[in-house]
């Protein structure tokens, strides 16, 4: 799809595109590649919203946004992923105000913390990364119906690549904690989710698509040494073969970070792709084919399984309490 790559920034993506009259909610807005994803989509006309859990932090990023593009189309929400209440307050207030949704970027996430719950008891990377986005999506999924067509753009991660979700033991009740095996379960959760959504809404014109970012030094690393991203690298290069090329562990800028982001979000050739799982500017390949290292747009098989994703749906459905998408 283009002679895009790791280092395609989200200038390079938007060159040329009007987003004017598409409104965009972006989560996890106050900095990082929200921050960067939100500011790429309202440089190009979108009215977008900020949504994040710090107040202060959303408005010094808005401001920053505001300092290189005057005329941003901004509107800045207070949301907390990690409190299911807290979500339906989000969604409650955007649905009193707007519409329609053209795009919502399932972008907010925890990385590799230590073991903790969200304020409803769930393992705070999998609460955060996934269940408080399904109910968001869920509660939203009438606003982006109104706009169809429309995307909803799912945060996933090379990471997925650890281990797929353990469905008899989602919140580490009956094994040891690891923080990486709670993320990397976090982030197939992220891409099983698209997969599962554009299954069920895609033919309404509301399609799906998961994201790997790459690697990128924000404010989602914070809980990492050198060390403990040292120990990452070995463990995925174990899982894959001993001389795998790591060098899509490199790190990112940011503006290439979430250039996938909003590939995914505006992109119409993607239309004929929903459910897929995409990396550098590119549709996602199985992982062991050449230049599908940990860290690239290799794909492992366990987010390729309709019958992991039609049963995380149940169960997210049951955790979070809301029945939807058919």
């Amino acid at each position: 799809m283009g002679d895009w790559d790791r280092d395609t920034t989200t200038d390079q993506v938007l060159a040329g595109v009007d987003l004017s009259g598409r409104r965009m909610v972006v989560t996890g807005a106050s900095g990082g590649l929200g921050e960067e994803t939100a500011r790429a989509l309202a440089a190009a006309g979108a009215s977008v919203v900020m949504a994040a859990r710090n107040p202060a932090k959303n408005e010094e990023a808005a401001g920053r946004i505001r300092d290189r593009h005057p005329s941003a189309d901004l509107e800045l929400r207070e949301l907390d992923l990690g409190s299911l209440a807290a979500v339906r307050d989000f969604a409650g207030g955007f649905l009193a105000d707007h519409d329609g949704l053209h795009v919502l970027v399932n972008n907010a996430g925890i990385m590799c913390t230590p073991f903790g719950t969200t304020a409803d008891g769930f393992e705070q990377q999998f609460g955060v990364n996934h269940l408080g986005h399904f109910l968001l999506t869920g509660l939203l999924l009438p606003a982006l119906t109104t706009a169809a067509p429309s995307r909803v753009v799912c945060l996933s991660s090379g990471a997925h690549g650890i281990c797929g979700v353990d469905l008899d033991d989602l919140m580490f009740e009956r094994r040891d904690y690891e923080g990486w095996a709670a993320y990397g379960q976090s982030k197939s959760a992220n891409a099983l989710f698209a997969r599962e959504l554009d299954r069920r809404v895609g033919g309404g014109g509301v399609r799906a698509l998961a994201v790997h970012p790459g690697v990128i030094m924000t404010e989602l690393s914070r809980h990492l040494d050198e060390a403990a991203y040292e120990r990452l690298k070995e463990r995925r290069r174990a899982q894959i073969s001993a001389a795998v090329d790591t060098s899509g562990m490199t790190p990112k800028a940011v503006e290439a970070g979430a250039a996938t982001s909003v590939w995914a979000a505006t992109a119409p050739e993607l239309d004929a792709h929903g459910g897929a799982y995409l990396g550098d500017c590119q549709l996602g390949v199985p992982e062991g084919e050449p230049g599908t290292g940990p860290g690239g747009r290799g794909i492992s098989p366990w987010i390729l399984d309709d019958d992991t994703a039609a049963a995380l749906w149940s169960a997210s459905e049951d955790l979070v309490g809301l029945s939807w998408g058919g």
